[in-house]
């Protein structure tokens, strides 16, 4: 009996607690701020969360003091690229562990805590994903749609890197070994491709994408669309589609639209305005380089290679219709996200990164700042890169807000984000599962 009720004791004998107190918590939730709070983590898991006054510290716990601190749950990205893009070229070759690892410890040093990376994964990202979930992870948390589909010769395929990495679907059995495929590999997400550049490109048939979803839905997976066009939007959720994983940036969203996505429980996954920024700011000149939040996490090789007049060059004669990202496209998108979040359509928060200049963590910040342009409020830009990010990715009951139960994913800042959503950029500490992220 003496010997069952030591064993009983060992987990609590050896569990590992942290205590942080005097912080202000904006927990994800979408309530107010609350001042002088404290938070017990025990084995990476939030014990206890509320008021300063009231916390019973338990006996040996290590003490955070972080006084005029704020407090977030860690941001979730939802549309990234991992791993093919090292010192400004995209290459297949470039995913390693290596670089996986570095581009985690970039993503979580600006205080994101979890991505999704959208279909340009090769077999290594599975591994990595089981290893983490296997324990507590100190880097950023991975989830994946492992291989992404088009159609034969379609886009994005023509672009640097790009060739053979998504599948090139032209039949529906094609489809159906291929989601089976993914399946087996237990992504988290599928993903396609729907556009021609701007007629530039082929595009994937609607039959194929139909048939996708299908696939994907008897097997448990959810599917999300990299689209551009209003018209694409309405079939692919009328077929089925979960997440839209970019701004419709042809023309204004439509109450059918609105509808559709409500009726079928679609999201408005990631906003990706820096994906439209990207395109058209380098041929005008990064003036934003100079930036100390985003000199301290690029590489000084690809910042002075942005910085170029050649770059300049290279960039605006690689897109001649870079003008119109500037000047219609991201206009366009902006309004269409603010229409949908108004309509009450599910939104979350994504940003495209990873490819060659977009840059990981900075590029998130930078995200934010665009959405508040597009009129949402600091409060509704952090729920929906915590909480509602998290419900998209089926993780609720883990991650998202700062609550009792979940992963002590977090972040803190030095700043008050619901005064400027720019003071995100004020990341002092990020913890993933109880631990400090470096």
């Amino acid at each position: 009996m003496i010997r069952a009720a030591l064993l009983l004791l060992l987990p609590a004998l050896f569990a590992e607690t942290r205590v942080f107190t005097g912080f202000t918590l904006i927990d994800g939730t979408g309530k107010g701020a609350t001042p002088d709070s404290a938070m017990i983590v025990t084995d990476g898991r939030i014990a206890w969360v509320g008021p300063a006054s009231k916390m019973k510290k338990p006996a040996g716990a290590e003490v955070s003091t972080l006084s005029g601190k704020y407090v977030i749950p860690g941001i979730l990205n939802l549309h990234c690229h991992l791993g093919n893009t090292r010192r400004m070229v995209q290459d297949p070759k470039n995913f390693t562990r290596d670089n996986v690892n570095e581009q985690l410890k970039t993503y979580a040093s600006n205080g994101v805590t979890g991505v999704l990376s959208m279909g340009s994964d090769q077999p290594l990202i599975f591994d990595m994903r089981a290893e983490q979930r296997a324990g507590r992870p100190s880097l950023t948390r991975i989830y994946t749609a492992g291989r992404g589909f088009t159609g034969k010769n379609g886009y994005p395929t023509a672009a640097p890197g790009m060739k053979g990495v998504p599948y090139e679907v032209e039949t529906e059995q094609q489809v159906i070994d291929a989601v089976k495929t993914e399946a087996g590999r237990k992504v988290d997400m599928l993903k396609m491709w729907v556009d021609d550049h701007l007629g530039k490109e082929k595009k994937i048939p609607h039959e194929l994408t139909a048939a996708i979803i299908r696939e994907g839905k008897k097997h448990g997976l959810r599917s999300s669309a990299h689209l551009f066009y209003l018209d694409d939007a309405k079939k692919l959720v009328a077929a089925g589609l979960y997440g839209v994983a970019h701004s419709v940036r042809d023309a204004p969203v439509d109450d059918e639209l609105v509808r559709l996505m409500k009726k079928n429980n679609a999201w408005m996954a990631a906003t990706t305005l820096t994906r439209e920024y990207s395109v058209f700011t380098y041929a005008k000149g990064a003036s934003w380089s100079n930036d100390p939040w985003f000199v301290r996490s690029v590489d000084p090789e690809d910042r002075k290679t942005i910085q170029s007049d050649a770059y300049q060059k290279r960039s605006a004669a690689a897109d001649p219709a870079w003008p119109r990202y500037q000047n219609e496209f991201i206009e366009i998108a902006k309004k269409n996200i603010k229409k949908l979040v108004d309509s009450g359509v599910k939104f979350g928060f994504g940003t495209d990164t990873g490819p060659p200049a977009r840059f990981p963590g900075y590029f998130e910040h930078l995200e934010m700042e665009f959405l508040a342009d597009a009129g949402l409020t600091p409060m509704q830009i952090l729920v929906a890169a915590t909480k509602h990010s998290a419900e998209f990715l089926g993780e609720s009951k883990n991650l998202g807000t700062v609550e009792k139960g979940k992963w002590a994913d977090f972040v803190v800042l030095g700043k008050n984000p619901l005064e400027g959503i720019q003071n995100t950029r004020s990341v002092e500490q990020t913890w993933i599962a109880g631990n400090r992220a470096h």
